[in-house]
């Protein structure tokens, strides 16, 4: 018996999600967060142990329950893994801020995202514009 492309497994799971829309409600079952993530509940349950910041709260009978955040960060965790190709260090570091900025990185006001090595260099060369300018004066 000769098996055919139709037949082998796709990586359906690890496609781009390009327009998941997260259903109006405060909790989710991991069943849930599953189907929207396009993941199984274990890489869910790994995750947990790996992202500090997610962290589902358990209903009396032990169920997690994910709040629209937590599912967000999922989202977001599986985009870096999946789709950006960090390791999961560099994931949790992008998570809570310590990535370096992404090229054309932008605030919402417009101005580019500066690290505090480069406000530094800035400060320094300011400051040495006023020492020549107040010796002008």
């Amino acid at each position: 018996m000769s098996r055919n492309a139709d037949s082998l497994p796709t990586r359906r799971d690890h496609a781009p999600l390009t327009d998941v829309s997260i259903p109006d409600k405060l909790y989710f079952r991991i069943g849930e967060v599953s189907d929207l993530a396009r993941t199984k509940p274990y890489v869910l349950r790994f995750w947990e142990t790996e992202f500090p910041t997610l962290k589902p709260v358990k209903s009396r009978s032990g169920h997690r329950l994910y709040r629209r955040q937590d599912v967000e960060t999922i989202l977001e965790i599986r985009r870096l893994l999946y789709e950006k190709g960090f390791t999961i260090e560099g994931a949790r570091k992008q998570l809570a801020g310590d990535g370096s900025p992404r090229r054309g990185a932008e605030k919402p006001d417009g101005r580019g995202a500066l690290d505090g090595q480069q406000l530094k260099v800035v400060k320094r060369e300011l400051q040495a514009i006023l020492t020549i300018l107040s010796r002008k004066c």
